[in-house]
């Protein structure tokens, strides 16, 4: 399979907050800001491995920054990495500023999708060919957490792990 570039996979969900979507003090419900992640991440990973994809975990995320009623929401998603059959997409929450266009940052997750055929079978995934220094630091940091995860789940050992074998090694 042909490496794709991050690029490739770039997604931009822009919308307003509604009110049947606040919570009591007028702010976006958090489920309704990760429905709305979830859309844009699948999105991102779709277009990255050319097929139906499933979320198969929300690895990461932080509600740095409430989002008021009435406001300019942008959703930000790209794959940072792909494995064998999974994706890690890196999505950022952006609120914009109406009166000068300024954005600034709220929130920020990581999803992972996994491409799957018609029946529900996973299927394999092409690389991803990082370009910009962010892609770059972003497609290293993402073997980390898969690592992490795995050791943490009991499947890989830690001495296995060999983007944490400094978090390992006896000093």
């Amino acid at each position: 399979m042909t490496a794709r570039h991050p690029s490739t996979s770039h997604t931009i969900l822009t919308d307003l907050v509604l009110p049947g979507e606040t919570n009591a003090l007028n702010k976006l419900f958090g489920g309704e800001l990760l429905a709305r992640m979830d859309r844009a991440g699948a999105i991102a990973a779709e277009r990255h491995a050319s097929a139906i994809v499933v979320t198969a975990s929300v690895n990461q995320v932080a509600f740095s920054k409430s989002i008021p009623l009435g406001s300019i929401v942008t959703v930000e998603a790209k794959v940072s990495r792909a494995f064998t059959t999974s994706m890690e997409v890196i999505i950022d929450v952006w609120i914009e500023d109406r009166e000068n266009g300024y954005k600034t940052k709220a929130n920020e997750a990581i999803y992972t999708f996994v491409a799957v055929n018609d029946k529900g079978t996973p299927i394999p995934v092409p690389p991803l060919a990082p370009e910009t220094s962010l892609e770059k630091e972003r497609y290293t940091a993402a073997l980390r957490r898969k690592q992490l995860s795995l050791v943490l789940a009991g499947k890989l050992k830690p001495k296995d792990a060999t983007e944490l074998k400094v978090l390992f090694e006896e000093h």
